[in-house]
C-alpha cells in the first residue's frame, strides 16, 4: 500500500502544492491533499494544523506544507506535539532534516524556490532517512526540554 502523504498550502504555495500532488502520485506515494482548494487568499496556520494534526496523530508518517516564505507554516506546525517541521529551501537543507532531524514535515517557501527545484527538494527529503546515534538524543531533547 502507498504510504499516505498530507499536504496543504496557503494560497502563496497553490500552485506548487499543485505540482507536488502530481509528483507525489508519479513517485507512488498517495498524496491526501487538505486544501487550499484554489489561489484566492486565506490563512496558512488552517492547513499548517490540519497536516500537523495528521502527522501528530500518526495518521500519516510525514508530510508537507507550503506558504510564501514557508515561516508562518513552521510556526504553526511545530505547534504540534511530536512534529518536526523543516523549512527547507534548498535539497541539502531538505536532507539534512531528514538525517540530522528526522523532519516529519517539509516546509517549502513558495515563493523562493520554482517548481522543478520545488520538486528536486521533495525528492532528496523523501528519499533521506534519519541517521539515528548522536541525533537520536538530541531529536528526543526536543520534546523532553520545555523549560
Amino acid at each position: 500500500m502507498a504510504e499516505v502523504i498530507p499536504i496543504g498550502s496557503d494560497h502563496a504555495g497553490f500552485q506548487l502544492k499543485e505540482r507536488l500532488v502530481a509528483e507525489l502520485r508519479t513517485l507512488g506515494y498517495q498524496p491526501l491533499d487538505l486544501g487550499t482548494d484554489s489561489p484566492e487568499s486565506t490563512d496558512y496556520p488552517d492547513y499548517a494544523h490540519r497536516v500537523a494534526s495528521q502527522v501528530e496523530q500518526h495518521a500519516a508518517n510525514r508530510g508537507v506544507l507550503l506558504c510564501g516564505t514557508g515561516l508562518g507554516m513552521s510556526y504553526a506546525a511545530n505547534r504540534h506535539p511530536g512534529v518536526r517541521a523543516a523549512l527547507a529551501w534548498s535539497p541539502e537543507i531538505a536532507q539534512l532534516a531528514r538525517q540530522h532531524n528526522d523532519a516529519n514535515i517539509l516546509i517549502l517557501p513558495a515563493r523562493f524556490v520554482s517548481e522543478d527545484q520545488g520538486v528536486e527538494i521533495l525528492k532528496t527529503w523523501l528519499g533521506a532517512e534519519f541517521v539515528g546515534g548522536r541525533h537520536s538524543r538530541r531529536v528526543e531533547r526536543i520534546e523532553l526540554d520545555r523549560e
